[in-house]
């Protein structure tokens, strides 16, 4: 019996790490407007250039209504950034 419930607690706890994981690594939302009223890419690649990023190596759209961007920092840091892609405002950096 005790066998039992420690394989349960264990399988709890297991199961909660990976769920913990999977919210943390997803991406945040950064508009709910619809696409017509997005900046361009073009526009929005200027933008980030003038925020001093360079060298990206993706940029891409989400699901969750952004623009990121995988790239280099003004600093020469590598960073994961997520945009607002109606005004071009950082929502989310992470930086290493």
């Amino acid at each position: 019996m005790k066998m039992i419930n420690l394989r349960i607690a264990l399988g709890t706890v297991i199961m909660g790490t990976c769920l913990h994981a999977g919210v943390a690594a997803a991406s945040p939302t950064c508009t709910t407007e619809p696409e017509s009223k997005w900046m361009s890419e073009e526009a929005m690649k200027q933008k980030i250039a003038e925020m001093g990023f360079k060298d990206i190596k993706v940029f891409k759209t989400t699901r969750s209504g952004c623009y990121e961007i995988y790239g280099y920092n003004a600093d020469g840091r590598k960073a994961e950034v997520y945009f607002n892609p109606v005004t071009g405002e950082i929502v989310e950096e992470n930086v290493d």
